[in-house]
């Protein structure tokens, strides 16, 4: 997926202070996860890493525009129920009737907002972490497929995708 010719909101998930202790003293640097999505269906993210936190977030944002992935969003929520998972992470979607809004700890309602997702039930589970949260919950993302490609795969009726 090309990143020249799309518009992306970016948000920032997380900064952490990392210190290298050496013989001339402590040497701060900064780590920087971000998010970045069009609001339609596509979403990144990226970790960047620098001496100060500006070059950080935006080593995040480049890293963010290389691993962009497309996700089906249907009448504003996701097609089906999935989990996630990642190192200690875990992670549960679970769409939601138009109104509710999106039901999601922070580094998951960074990631759900940008795709453009508005009314989704979700649950992180296991490690906190937001680097983890972040990848699980694109991993669950990335496992979602859209009712058309399944009743194209089977070959048969979109009706019959969900009448079984």
């Amino acid at each position: 997926m090309k990143s020249s010719d799309i518009e992306f909101q970016d948000k920032l998930v997380a900064i952490n202070r990392v210190t290298k202790v050496t013989k001339g003293g402590r040497t701060f640097s900064f780590s920087a996860i971000v998010v970045v999505g069009n609001g339609n269906g596509v979403v990144g993210y990226g970790l960047g890493k620098a001496k100060e936190v500006q070059a950080a977030v935006q080593k995040g944002l480049d890293d963010a525009k290389k691993n962009l992935i497309k996700v089906p969003v249907l009448k504003g929520t996701i097609p089906h129920e999935q989990y996630g998972k990642y190192s200690g992470a875990s992670v549960f979607l679970k769409p939601a009737a138009p109104g509710t809004g999106v039901i999601a700890g922070g580094a998951m309602r960074a990631v759900l907002e940008s795709v453009g997702i508005h009314d989704v039930l979700a649950k992180s589970k296991g490690s906190s972490n937001a680097h983890s949260v972040v990848k699980a919950t694109i991993n669950a993302l990335s496992q979602l497929r859209d009712p058309y490609t399944v009743a194209q795969l089977r070959g048969i009726d979109l009706d019959k995708v969900f009448n079984g």
